[in-house]
């Protein structure tokens, strides 16, 4: 457990930002979390009343804002961003690459005046599996990002830039960083976000979104044969939400995860129908067989998606233990409620 702190998040109202303000509540940090709601639009979180959390609703593109928040703190988190799934990729094409670069600059900027008045110590940005997009070497470690070509999509290419702007300014103005790259985030708190498309995949019609509540939804709404996407052979590392804080969390105050870079995922892939499978027998049973659609696939649905741990292992000495049973046995009755109330 590192020193409590103060510790600043933007996208607290998030689905990673959510498990990352419970794991530094958890260890005993104060948190500062910085949201706009653009998302999802206002959402309850366990934490809201929390005596060591505070919100801010605002903008990070508000580098006064920005500053004065991070004046008194030791470290921020930097995971505000547009993100959504595969289908949010190509409808949001222009938009993930100009929001995003102006919110990264805008949250940089504000660090450097931090920074440079002496309180804060880092910034840990949140990177993304997507900047080994168009990598043809696997398991990715990390340094593959600057040998293979660049991403396609101009999100994938965006958290690039991402990692440019986090060594560009420790190499101008020495400000400290450490790079994370969460892999396949699976867990409970992911709605449908306001700005998500709705697509037709089969008889269900749903914002596609990410792959585990896509499926759930599908199965729970009734639908038989499972339509999914693409021959069902692209390799995921599923990760649970909870792992992926504990690792982003030990990065904040180790002396080896000082300006560099760290995958965090687990070990453990499977394939889409391998997910599907285990998806469908534990709604339906193990007496229904499952019938799959192989329906046409995206342009940037990555077909292989396979970190190397060795790094987070070796030098944080983080491993993600949760299962893909375990994380589904959470994640598929929340799911069934939300379905069942709406907000799905």
């Amino acid at each position: 457990m590192t020193e409590p702190t103060k510790v600043v998040v933007t996208g607290s109202a998030g689905f990673i930002g959510g498990y990352i303000v419970e794991e530094l509540l958890r260890q005993g940090h104060k948190v500062v979390g910085v949201d706009n709601y653009s998302k999802y639009g206002r959402v309850v979180k366990s934490y809201d009343s929390h005596p060591d959390y505070e919100l801010i609703v605002g903008d990070v593109q508000d580098v006064d804002l920005m500053t004065r928040v991070l004046s008194d703190a030791d470290h921020f988190i930097a995971g505000a961003a547009l993100i959504g799934g595969i289908s949010y990729f190509h409808t949001y094409a222009y938009d993930l690459l100009a929001q995003n670069e102006r919110i990264i600059a805008s949250s940089v900027d504000a660090a450097i005046a931090a920074h440079k008045a002496g309180r804060l110590k880092k910034v840990t940005y949140m990177s993304s599996s997507m900047v080994f997009e168009s990598t043809d070497r696997w398991p990715s470690k990390e340094g593959d990002e600057r040998l293979v070509p660049p991403p396609l999509s101009s999100y994938g290419f965006q958290k690039l830039a991402v990692e440019y702007f986090a060594r560009a300014a420790w190499d101008q103005y020495k400000l400290p960083y450490t790079i994370v790259r969460p892999f396949n985030c699976v867990g409970i708190g992911e709605s449908r976000a306001l700005g998500d498309v709705e697509i037709d995949s089969g008889n269900v019609t749903l914002a596609m979104s990410h792959v585990v509540p896509d499926l759930v939804q599908k199965i729970v709404k009734g639908q038989d044969p499972l339509h999914i996407l693409g021959a069902g052979d692209q390799v995921r590392h599923y990760t649970y939400g909870g792992d992926l804080a504990r690792g982003i969390v030990l990065t904040l105050d180790h002396p080896g995860a000082l300006n560099t870079d760290f995958n965090i995922s687990t070990a453990s892939g499977h394939t889409v129908t391998e997910l599907a499978e285990v998806i469908w027998q534990k709604i339906k049973g193990e007496g229904v067989p499952l019938r799959l659609v192989h329906d046409e696939g995206y342009e940037h649905d990555v077909q292989k998606r396979v970190p190397d741990t060795t790094k987070a292992r070796d030098v944080l000495g983080f491993e993600a233990t949760t299962t893909l049973e375990d994380m589904l046995d959470e994640v598929i009755p929340w799911i069934q409620a939300a379905v069942k109330d709406g907000t799905i």
